[in-house]
């Protein structure tokens, strides 16, 4: 299954993202430790150039997968996420046309 993962961060949480970003690579690299493959994904930013978030493209074989994922993530157990959106994907996703995956 594929999933949309969109993670809204409180503001004004930057220095602690950069301090954060070291490990939440690794922890995107590993796939959280195996739970699943992220395909593609990125921050966001707002239009004061503060970032705002971030989204990932993830493969899981369950929802709660696909959720332990997100809630595992540096970000989110460092506390910068305030909310976590996971969006099912269509199973005709062509996820083949993403390469190379984030998570070997």
């Amino acid at each position: 299954m594929f999933f949309l993962m969109h993670c809204r961060h409180h503001p004004g949480q930057d220095a602690v993202r950069d301090a954060l970003r070291p490990a939440h690579r690794d922890w995107v690299r590993s796939g959280g430790e195996g739970v699943v493959s992220v395909l593609t994904g990125s921050a966001l930013w707002s239009d004061t150039g503060e970032t705002s978030g971030h989204w990932g493209i993830l493969e899981a074989p369950t929802p709660d997968a696909a959720r332990a994922f997100a809630e595992g993530d540096p970000f989110a157990t460092g506390g910068i996420v305030a909310e976590i959106t996971l969006t099912r994907l269509a199973d005709s996703f062509a996820a083949d046309r993403i390469s190379p995956r984030m998570t070997g």
